[in-house]
């Protein structure tokens, strides 16, 4: 879908920046981490907002304000809306999505197009936590001239951490919103900062 995932590294430029990224190796660990923290926490909001607008019990609004704290760095934060912003555009150009935030973090923007589309939270929850390691493995292919089918194969082999990482955020989904995951991952977070104040960027995140 048309909604500028492209634009953003998810920590990758800054990575590289700073040295830290700069081989497979390097790409297969920062996605790891980056999965089991920050795609969790996606995963369980994608799920718990598609849950929420399938059953009413939970306003999205909340989901959306829980997740605004669990985002600490400003960048994080506009990038994030930026991405949902976006996403929910797109998304309703094809589907009946329903009201929310006009401006929601990307995992509620997705879990709203999940359910407009007639997906279930285990859906939504696949998708975010697919999207915490493709776009940034897709901005490290553009960003270090890695192999693209090298790349691929790194993917692949997060396959089942991905899955895990899916079922994990589905089996949150009906859980009050504050107690929802609240892993951070501090180094995404300084990263995230570093990128903002960058002279040069070729990705906006």
């Amino acid at each position: 879908m048309p909604t500028g995932g492209h634009a953003h590294s998810g920590g990758v430029e800054a990575a590289v920046t700073d040295g830290s990224l700069a081989s497979l190796t390097d790409l297969a660990a920062f996605l790891l981490g980056r999965l089991h923290t920050a795609g969790l926490v996606a995963a369980a909001f994608a799920a718990a907002t598609c849950h929420a607008i399938a059953t009413g019990r939970t306003d999205v609004a909340e989901l959306d304000a829980e997740l605004d704290a669990r985002t600490p760095a400003p960048a994080q934060r506009a990038a994030s809306r930026a991405q949902g912003r976006t996403l929910l555009r797109a998304g309703r150009a094809a589907w009946p999505v329903p009201a929310g935030p006009r401006a929601p973090h990307h995992p509620i923007a997705l879990g709203m197009v999940a359910a407009g589309a007639g997906l279930l939270p285990a859906d939504a929850a696949l998708a975010a936590a697919h999207t915490t390691v493709t776009g940034p493995a897709t901005a490290a292919t553009r960003l270090i001239g890695l192999d693209p089918l090298a790349v691929t194969g790194v993917l692949a082999g997060l396959a089942d951490d991905v899955e895990a990482t899916a079922r994990a955020g589905e089996e949150a989904a009906a859980l009050p919103p504050r107690e929802l995951p609240a892993l951070t991952g501090v180094r995404l977070d300084l990263l995230a900062e570093q990128h903002r104040l960058a002279a040069l960027r070729m990705f906006t995140s």
